[in-house]
């Protein structure tokens, strides 16, 4: 039986230190789960993309914690080897430590192993009270999408100094205040490697190359599934998308000319009591 990736092992992944990259891929239900934890990753993320890729909406302010505990409940009942990590959606830990450690207590409930939130400094005392309360905190800074509208967009950040240094200070502060990892989304892969280089746990980046403890991309970006959302570092590993449409086109082919189902896809009576169901209809 593989051993299960717990929250110190996890923290001690720093590749400087001589461990190999982390592996962490979105999943939202069992079966994504159980194909991203037979690919041999580190982490699943269960992540408030699901709105997005899953739910069919414009950006990630739309989930609630009941929708990403639903989801969560989902990738953990696949087991997995890999640490299970939770987004905490927008709004959820904004409003008071209360609040924040209460919809924790959600997730964790549902099957995490660890939280993530998104935010610097500003957040530093729900990342406290989490880690107080013994609730694991992954970080999240550079291109935060639950401030898409505060960014103006989903913009890449830290491209002059003063705001690059600033996201080097935001990373020590996070690691200080206790979270045994963070992502870095969609940074110069200069200031990726500045932060990566500051902190003693690990970044994982996503569009933020390739100097980071390890790497996140969403499963339907990697599946080829998601093709409406192309970002310039989501690298595709199989076109599932294609595949899929037209194996059910052959399914409808199939269907409409009659030959699905055939004999042996049916279940038929023994000619015994097909004869006895013939002299039943006629009495």
């Amino acid at each position: 039986m593989v051993q299960k990736l717990t929250v110190p092992s996890i923290r001690a992944c720093k590749v400087a230190d001589g461990a190999d990259p982390l592996v962490m891929v979105t999943a939202y239900d069992a079966p994504g789960a159980h194909m991203v934890d037979e690919a041999g990753a580190d982490l699943i993320l269960v992540g408030d993309s699901v709105a997005m890729v899953v739910l069919g909406f414009e950006d990630t302010l739309q989930v609630t914690v009941d929708d990403i505990a639903h989801h969560t409940a989902a990738v953990s009942r696949a087991r997995p080897s890999a640490l299970v990590v939770a987004d905490m959606p927008w709004m959820s830990f904004h409003v008071s430590v209360e609040d924040t450690l209460h919809n924790a207590a959600t997730l964790i409930r549902a099957g995490a192993g660890a939280v993530k939130l998104e935010g610097g400094r500003r957040r530093l005392p729900m990342v406290e009270a989490l880690v107080a309360a013994e609730i694991p905190v992954m970080g999240h800074i550079g291109l935060t999408p639950q401030s898409v509208n505060l960014m103006g967009g989903f913009r890449v950040q830290g491209r002059s100094a003063p705001a690059a240094l600033d996201l080097v200070a935001a990373a020590k502060a996070l690691a200080h205040a206790g979270c045994f990892a963070m992502v870095l989304e969609g940074v110069p892969d200069q200031v990726a490697a500045m932060v990566t280089g500051s902190v003693d746990v690990p970044t994982i980046g996503i569009g933020a190359g390739p100097d980071c403890d390890g790497q996140v991309l969403v499963f339907h970006d990697v599946l080829g599934i998601e093709q409406n959302i192309r970002p310039k570092f989501v690298r595709r590993y199989a076109d599932l998308h294609s595949e899929g449409v037209e194996a059910l086109t052959r399914f409808a082919a199939d269907v409409r000319s009659g030959s699905f189902p055939s004999v042996g896809e049916s279940y038929r009576l023994s000619d015994e009591d097909f004869e006895a169901l013939g002299l039943y209809s006629s009495t």
